[in-house]
């Protein structure tokens, strides 16, 4: 939740449907495990692009966000046709990085099937750390208007 000193960046949340496919199954009829964190990319690209920014744009700036720590912890299976709902927002945002938040959930019931996170530091082109987080923040304060927590869209 929210309070009166929160940050803009910290209302914005992303729900990303989709449909799990036979591709994304191992043979026991369970989602892979390696295809939540697929899934987790999935929830901060749409996050970004919600706030009429892309990762792409981000690198033509000359930055990259590589994954220095990444968590996933499962609780029950997706199976196949199970629409699932992937609740992205930023838990943390320093000058150095940026700390995104996953909740994967079975879309019908709104029941948890995954929750984790990944911690991404700003590296230039030349691999070195940027202090270039204010450039995020700058680009997730316009979002405030129109991309609010609005409660649970997904089940």
């Amino acid at each position: 939740m929210t309070t009166a000193n929160s940050k803009p960046w910290q209302i914005i949340v992303n729900e990303h449907r989709l449909r799990v496919t036979y591709r994304d199954t191992d043979q026991m009829g369970f989602v892979y495990y390696a295809n939540y964190l697929v899934w987790f990319e999935a929830g901060r690209t749409e996050l970004l692009r919600q706030t009429g920014h892309s990762y792409r744009e981000f690198e033509e700036m000359g930055y990259v966000l590589p994954v220095v720590r990444c968590v996933c912890e499962y609780k029950k299976p997706a199976r196949y046709d199970d629409i699932i709902c992937i609740r992205t927002h930023i838990r943390e945002l320093s000058r150095v990085g940026v700390t995104f938040y996953y909740q994967v959930l079975r879309d019908a019931e709104g029941e948890l099937l995954a929750e984790g996170e990944t911690k991404h530091v700003i590296v230039s082109r030349e691999g070195k750390i940027v202090r270039a987080g204010d450039i995020l923040e700058a680009w997730l304060r316009p979002v405030q208007n129109h991309a609010r927590w609005e409660g649970d869209n997904c089940k």
